[in-house]
């Protein structure tokens, strides 16, 4: 046993860091505050109903999350698509657009999608390709270009207001959970790159087959059982602290020491728990990084009114549509699961004015709903979703290894150089698995740097 290891966090990435420390022989606790795993991916009942927080999808180029889906031995239980479709329907006119990829290699397997893609003019159409290959130029590496907005990087390649929003912002908004007016241009780059621009089947879509708890939290509790690791629910960790060469994790219920620890918790809590010096960031710089909100729809009707598993909108307050029914495990009608993105505007309105705001809106979007009944309405938000991807933001998302030995961070939200989404998620737990396995044997905490003093968080 290579030592004594703590994970403070349950979401994807403290899940994915507790697996690969235990397989690589660290005696392992993961500490989470909630009474289950999953972190923002999660799902309860409701009237019977499996309903996830929020419809989360991932793309063949996902690797290290598609990895973890092996780990956790449930693979099989998710759909990704053999070639990128994706329906697009408007809120004000008829037809359906689609982007669909073809065999032809990247960048070419777009072409004919957005040669033909109906809700842009032929000029627009030619500007948005042309803008495409410049943007797989970007270096998305360079500090410079994540203080860059993507917005006006767009303006300035010719992109109209309306291309923005049927190609750039359809995706982006998805993606990284902001406009791109709002949105850091590296990590728009890095979408727009990965995901579309250097592998002709990169962007192809996947989605769960089963309701995320038991796809990930549930998973993990049997993976991690399987590992050897302990698992403490509805415990909260309060502080740490140094000790001997190590660390004392306290929670309500204990405080024992570890040899090494993970911090997979959200920034603002991870600030709170770091003692002062342990990343080379001024004070409050997780309110600096920010937070966006996301905000999902839940409607069930009495009759099937959505032909594909989802669409996506222009035309229309509505950004996607998912058929969730046999996820629900609904038996009759149909179970739609609406995802709103970059819900600044929304996440705080009463469910009524949401209703009253989204049903007209999905009746023009879906004309078969038109004389559906309405069975459920409800509405589930994250305020706190996401980082806020904005031009800069990259200066305060610390790497895994932080200043002080035996300390580590993990999150979606730290130095992955993805935005924040699942593969971000696991790419940090593994980052932070490599930050573990890169200090053994080095020199432990023993003296902490002057300004370096323990703190303590107090929720």
């Amino acid at each position: 046993m290579r030592g004594r290891l703590a994970v403070v966090g349950g979401g994807l990435a403290g899940i994915t860091a507790a697996l690969g420390c235990a397989d690589a022989g660290y005696d392992v606790t993961l500490f989470e505050a909630r009474p289950r795993l999953g972190g923002l991916t999660h799902s309860f009942q409701r009237d019977g109903l499996w309903v996830d927080n929020g419809q989360h999808v991932f793309l063949r180029c996902c690797t290290s999350y598609l990895a973890l889906l092996e780990r956790l031995g449930v693979a099989d239980q998710v759909v990704l698509q053999p070639r990128l479709d994706v329906p697009v329907r408007s809120g004000e006119h008829t037809g359906v657009g689609r982007l669909r990829r073809t065999a032809l290699p990247a960048p070419l397997h777009l072409g004919a999608a957005l040669a033909r893609y109906r809700w842009l003019t032929p000029g627009e159409r030619a500007r948005v390709i042309t803008a495409a290959l410049a943007l797989g130029r970007v270096d998305r590496t360079d500090a410079s270009v994540d203080g860059r907005s993507f917005g006006d990087w767009l303006a300035r390649h010719g992109q109209s207001d309306r291309a923005v929003e049927a190609v750039w912002d359809l995706i982006g908004v998805a993606t990284l959970n902001a406009p791109a007016a709002e949105a850091s241009l590296a990590l728009a780059a890095t979408v727009f790159q990965i995901g579309l621009l250097q592998h002709a089947d990169a962007a192809d879509i996947g989605w769960s087959r089963v309701p995320l708890q038991q796809l990930h939290g549930d998973a993990a509790a049997r993976a991690l059982a399987g590992a050897g690791a302990a698992v403490r629910v509805r415990e909260r960790v309060r502080a740490l602290d140094p000790d001997d060469g190590g660390w004392l994790v306290t929670t309500d219920d204990s405080t024992a020491p570890y040899d090494d620890v993970v911090l997979a918790t959200p920034p603002g809590t991870t600030e709170a728990l770091l003692p002062d010096g342990a990343v080379d960031l001024e004070p409050g710089w997780s309110g600096r990084l920010g937070a966006s909100p996301i905000v999902n729809v839940h409607i069930v009707l009495d009759r099937p009114v959505l032909d594909t598993s989802f669409v996506a909108a222009v035309d229309s307050p509505l950004q996607w549509v998912f058929d969730r029914t046999p996820q629900a495990g609904l038996a009759d009608g149909q179970y739609l699961a609406l995802s709103l993105s970059a819900a600044d505007a929304l996440v705080e309105r009463p469910v009524a004015e949401i209703r009253d705001l989204v049903l007209p809106a999905l009746r023009r979007l879906l004309p078969a709903s038109a004389d559906a009944q309405v069975k459920e309405f409800f509405v589930t938000r994250e305020p706190r979703a996401t980082f806020r991807p904005a031009p800069g933001s990259g200066r305060w998302r610390p790497p895994a290894r932080t200043r002080l030995p035996g300390l580590h961070l993990a999150g979606a939200w730290t130095d992955t150089g993805w935005p924040a989404t699942m593969e971000g998620a696991a790419r940090s737990g593994e980052a932070a698995v490599a930050s573990v396995r890169g200090s053994a044997g080095r020199g432990r905490v023993g003296s902490l740097p002057r300004a370096a003093t323990p703190r303590a968080v107090a929720r």
